[in-house]
């Protein structure tokens, strides 16, 4: 199991589920990441970080391009290709 926030830069995956990944995270956000595109097998790929490799994290999920947050990045288990 990898975590997408694990991704190394231009890795590209498949997303395998959606977890709670801290008690901070809920299930309208967690429903909301569903709603964006992060379903399983969808492909992903991580193009860039923020400022000191931290956030945001640019996402492409399909053929959109997301900015996500750490904590949101975490809560999405990915299969690398």
């Amino acid at each position: 199991m990898t975590l997408l926030s694990e991704l190394p830069l231009g890795a590209h995956a498949t997303v395998l589920r959606v977890i709670a990944a801290s008690p901070d995270v809920d299930a309208v956000a967690l429903r909301r990441l569903g709603e964006l595109g992060f379903i399983p097998g969808e492909p992903v790929q991580l193009l860039r970080r923020g400022p000191g490799g931290r956030e945001p994290l640019a996402v492409l999920i399909g053929e959109t391009l997301f900015g996500l947050r750490l904590l949101e990045a975490q809560c999405i288990e990915v299969q690398p290709a």
